[in-house]
């Protein structure tokens, strides 16, 4: 069986925390070096980090900044419009059911974690005329502070959109009660449970029933095709595929690519990546060959984009050579395909 992708997190997430105690007197470079986060990781928000980085982060953010309640200072002081889209879209649907669903759907593309199964993180539970918000994430207390995070910045976010419609009666915390209970009274103003057997937030049932604060907007399509796209670029991330490609970006430019390579730096033998890669019916020629495909019209989109530069950018021994390529990807030469793309981004 093939090892199992660590779960990962929206760089958005860990950019937005590393800025969060830096503001508290943290030393940025200290967090960086000691979360084993290169700074490179954090500039594509909806790009992936190991979560195991993350945790790292939170934990020398809490030190550096003598803050065992970090995490709960989190959820409370950062938007969810500075987090990632995928927390996001969900405010902008046309009913909170609809919002619920969107959220477990996209819950990934913020961060991963197992779960009772596809799109069920979350669950609107019914009692009487109040209603639980439940995470069923497994295993909470091996990391309490992404509890911690996520349910402050629910609150904060819906007190902040919905005001006086949103109440928390009651918020419940399967981890056992920490020192800094003062701050989770200040920052939920209900009261906390500790130890208990869920995850969960108690508010009024007829909050199901509000619209979300964005409904009904016109991007919501927009947002809702993104969240797809990335979905699928997580997917493909989780596949052996997915991992060549991964290898395969950062080394094309220096022309010295083969499976060999490709299979040293996975962790495997030759001959156990082309089994692989042969399971879910690829070559890892076509996977090249895909890859430099989609790269091309990719680095065709940049400004001033040159047909040498991409050439060299993929690992093409001379433009003639990407040249004949191109054609054979696309039916048209790469001088046609970089000037009419070109020209529909300055139009």
């Amino acid at each position: 069986m093939p090892p199992v992708p660590e779960p990962t997190i929206a760089a958005g997430v860990a950019r937005a925390l590393l800025d969060l105690a830096t503001s508290r007197g943290a030393d940025r470079a200290t967090l960086l070096r000691r979360s084993h986060i290169v700074a490179a990781e954090l500039r594509d928000r909806e790009g992936r980090l190991p979560f195991g980085k993350y945790v790292a982060l939170m934990r020398a953010g809490q030190d550096l900044c003598a803050d065992p309640a970090l995490a709960l200072h989190f959820g409370e002081s950062v938007p969810v419009s500075e987090i990632s889209i995928g927390v996001s879209v969900g405010g902008y649907s046309r009913s909170m059911t609809e919002s619920l669903a969107l959220t477990n759907r996209y819950a990934p593309l913020i961060v991963e974690v197992d779960g009772r199964g596809k799109d069920r993180r979350f669950e609107m539970i019914p009692e009487g005329d109040r209603l639980w918000l439940v995470d069923w994430r497994p295993r909470p207390n091996d990391f309490p502070e992404l509890t911690e995070s996520t349910f402050a910045r629910v609150v904060c976010t819906a007190r902040g959109l919905m005001g006086a419609r949103f109440v928390v009666h009651e918020v419940h915390f399967t981890h056992p009660e920490p020192a800094y209970r003062a701050e989770y009274e200040r920052i939920f103003r209900a009261p906390v449970v500790f130890a208990s057997k869920r995850n969960a937030l108690l508010t009024n049932a007829e909050w199901a029933s509000l619209p979300p604060p964005f409904a009904s907007s016109p991007v919501f399509e927009l947002l809702k095709a993104r969240c797809e796209e990335l979905l699928k670029q997580l997917e493909r991330a989780k596949s052996v595929r997915g991992r060549v490609e991964a290898e395969l970006g950062p080394m094309l430019h220096t022309g010295e690519v083969s499976m060999s390579l490709v299979a040293r730096e996975l962790g495997l033998s030759r001959q156990t990546l082309f089994r692989r890669l042969r399971a879910e019916d690829v070559t890892f020629e076509k996977v090249l060959d895909e890859l430099r495909h989609r790269l091309a019209l990719e680095y065709f989109d940049v400004p001033g984009a040159s047909i040498s530069e991409v050439a060299y950018q993929l690992g093409f021994s001379e433009p003639a050579a990407f040249s004949r390529a191109f054609k054979r990807w696309t039916g048209s030469s790469p001088g046609t395909v970089l000037r009419r793309r070109q020209a529909r981004h300055m139009g």
